[in-house]
């Protein structure tokens, strides 16, 4: 019996805080929601020794929130999320927990994917984003099935960046920016100058070099050599070639455990995006943190779109 009333409080408590969380959330659905919103899942191991646990299971925890945080989303309205999961430079901790964060991965991608769970009850695409080719074989494949299986789906969106640098990313961008360009005809420009500027600057060399004219009294003499056509790589040719190209820039970027740095996490789509830090480790994240974000995001929303309409 006391089991039975026990349970039955702890439905109470849990009906009392769904009402009060949708009650809230329409209220913040009168003003601008963030289409997309970022996170930075930082405070894991800080969190397991905090409590005194191992430090997989504060990982575990971590997956957790992810899914409570993830769920709050969805139902505010935000179609993209985006999590930092495992970054490059991740691969220089202890090779028993790379292993033990590798292992989890493909447990959790397993879990997303059952019948019932979150991918099913908001329609949610998934996509891993990174280097892929980094992560263990069990991983690649883990993530492709994933992405292959939700492929269809068109409700929301998570990004999973795994295997991920922002560096790595804009490096990816660029070299395949240039492979494109050298595969097709191009305009080129020489040096830098277009044809109009090199036809301006003569330097008295053969005919094929340049284009001369005869200088005049007090006139300097400048020598262009032209070189190989170049391609002309452009901020869209870059920005096409990012891992991220499948998702609009993030409204906004949340870091837990009070940590302000981006460390390396979307450089190239965060110039406009604010950064919250709250202090909560990433296990301790909870609706209130999501909503005070939300409402602080729609009290700067028109000084935030002037910003980006100016850029």
């Amino acid at each position: 019996m006391e089991k039975e009333g026990s349970f039955s409080f702890k439905q109470l408590i849990s009906c009392i805080g769904c009402f009060l969380r949708k009650f809230m959330f329409s209220i913040l659905s009168v003003g601008p929601i963030p289409e997309h919103i970022a996170f930075i899942m930082d405070g894991n191991r800080r969190f397991a020794k905090k409590q005194h646990l191992l430090e997989g299971d504060g990982h575990k925890a971590g997956y957790e929130s992810l899914l409570s945080i993830l769920t709050y989303c969805y139902e505010l309205g935000v179609k993209f999320a985006t999590v930092y999961a495992f970054s490059i430079e991740n691969f220089k901790r202890q090779p028993e927990e790379v292993q033990f964060l590798m292992d989890l991965m493909v447990e959790k991608i397993e879990d997303l994917l059952r019948e019932g769970g979150i991918i099913s009850k908001y329609g949610m695409r998934l996509y891993f984003i990174g280097n892929l080719g980094l992560l263990s074989e069990p991983v690649q494949d883990a993530a492709e099935k994933a992405m292959r299986a939700t492929a269809h789906n068109t409700r929301a969106v998570l990004l999973i960046c795994v295997a991920y640098t922002s560096c790595d990313e804009m490096v990816h961008a660029v070299q395949e920016s240039c492979q494109d360009k050298s595969d097709g005809p191009q305009a080129s420009r020489k040096n830098g100058f277009s044809s109009l500027e090199e036809s301006q600057i003569c330097n008295g060399a053969e005919p094929k070099s340049c284009l001369c004219s005869p200088l005049e009294e007090g006139e300097v003499e400048y020598h262009v050599e032209r070189e190989a056509d170049l391609p002309i790589i452009k901020i869209g040719d870059v920005e096409r070639h990012m891992y991220m190209s499948v998702a609009p820039d993030p409204d906004i970027v949340i870091r837990s455990s009070g940590e302000t740095r981006l460390s390396n996490f979307l450089l190239w789509q965060t110039a406009y995006s604010p950064l919250y830090a709250p202090a909560a480790l990433w296990p301790e994240i909870s609706v209130w943190h999501l909503i005070w974000v939300v409402l602080d995001y729609q009290r700067k929303y028109s000084y935030l779109q002037k910003k980006r309409k100016q850029s």
